[in-house]
């Protein structure tokens, strides 16, 4: 089987050199995908001694499995056949508009599409990704409108005592402007870092489409990365390249939340922007949908604007942490602080919708308000970046 799948990976690899030297010298590559007016999709396979090609991706009906969070949608796959030449081949059925991912399983050997050089890294896996417009998809598009401004930058953290990286975007035309700007805190989930709201979620593309249209404030948008462990993703600190886990050392301990004041700082002593509540705003998915959670109660007149997308409220006997006390009424002095928006979505089939439920259940009973927001599918990006989308427009008004 070893030498097998040895003899699979050398076709591929061979056959993206001989795509390539067709392309340098006029042949015709095949083209995989090929996304078509009827919003129909095909892809393409070269591999003529494989005895099965499969693809797996999220725009294919998803089929439940056990994992130790409980029963997950995961996404199905599909058979591709293959012709004469030795091309597998699928073609979809229309699909919505939206920005998909994918990957090709050769003889149960799973890589990436040789011919899709569009590729994303999400914990420690890889995907092929493509986009159908004509949609929603077209928010996440890069458009004919003014861009903002995309920086890695370092900051010193005390409470963590290391200096750590986050991600800024900054949008058009802050850098010849003197006004201040408001700021949104975007947090991403376990195994995620700071590269994840910008990779995956498209944020730059989001704000920079919405705040064209006019939909929402122009304001600055900064991904942190929860993991404290880490001075920054994998692969861009002093820890070299290793494999990314999904849950590491103090993930969820309380530790990031109470650090969290120093990325504050830096923001406010870094960058022209508003100072104060009302131009503050925090938000994320699953695990950041958790510490915004967290954050904005433990720090109760911080946050005028609160966004839990997905949120992993997952109580953990096992932690002690003095942010996890008098969660009660830590959210009573919250919402007698006063506060604009509390915005909390979830999808139908999330495997966390059960958790969500109960804490809406909580706030409730205390007279919390806050804006519900329920959606189709699961635990993914298809909704995160939806949530986003509509989370932006209400925030600094």
């Amino acid at each position: 089987m070893k030498q097998k799948l040895i003899i699979v990976t050398t076709i591929l690899f061979f056959s993206m050199v001989t795509f390539a030297q067709q392309a340098l010298f006029g042949g015709a590559p095949i083209v995989s995908p090929e996304v078509k007016p009827d919003h129909t999709v095909t892809f393409r396979i070269q591999a003529p001694t494989a005895d099965s090609v499969q693809i797996t991706g999220d725009f294919l009906p998803p089929v439940k499995m056990k994992t130790q969070w409980g029963v997950m949608d995961v996404p199905g796959t599909a058979n591709l056949n293959k012709d004469e030449k030795g091309i597998w081949t699928f073609t979809t059925q229309p699909l919505g508009s939206d920005l998909y991912s994918y990957t090709v399983i050769v003889d149960g050997f799973k890589t990436t599409d040789p011919n899709n050089v569009y590729i994303i890294r999400d914990v420690a896996s890889v995907f092929n990704v493509f986009m159908v417009g004509g949609g929603k998809a077209d928010l996440y598009m890069v458009n004919k409108v003014s861009h903002g401004s995309v920086t890695r930058r370092w900051y010193n953290s005390p409470g963590n005592g290391m200096q750590r990286r986050l991600t800024v975007y900054t949008p058009a035309g802050y850098e010849t402007s003197k006004e201040k700007y408001p700021v949104l805190y975007l947090l991403h989930g376990a195994g995620g870092d700071e590269e994840a709201w910008i990779a995956l979620g498209r944020a730059s593309q989001i704000l920079d489409n919405l705040i064209a249209q006019g939909k929402a404030k122009p304001m600055i948008v900064v991904m942190t990365n929860g993991n404290v462990i880490q001075e920054a993703a994998p692969g861009e600190s002093n820890m070299g390249y290793y494999k990314p886990s999904f849950m590491i050392e103090h993930t969820m301990d309380g530790l990031f939340e109470e650090t969290f004041p120093d990325v504050i700082k830096f923001v406010e002593s870094n960058y022209q922007v508003k100072a104060d509540k009302a131009d503050r705003a925090i938000a994320g998915l699953s695990m950041g949908g958790y510490h915004s959670l967290h954050i904005s109660r433990y720090y109760p007149n911080t946050f005028d604007y609160v966004g839990l997308f997905s949120a992993a409220i997952i109580p953990n006997e096992k932690v002690t942490s003095k942010v996890y006390e008098n969660i009660d009424k830590t959210l009573e002095t919250q919402m007698k602080n006063g506060y604009k928006l509390y915005w909390i979505g979830v999808g139908k089939t999330d495997f966390l919708y059960k958790n969500v439920t109960e804490y809406r259940d909580k706030l409730d009973k205390m007279g919390m308000k806050y804006v519900y927001r329920e959606s189709e599918g699961g635990h993914t990006w298809t909704n995160w970046r939806v949530y986003l989308s509509e989370f932006a427009p209400l925030l600094f008004r």
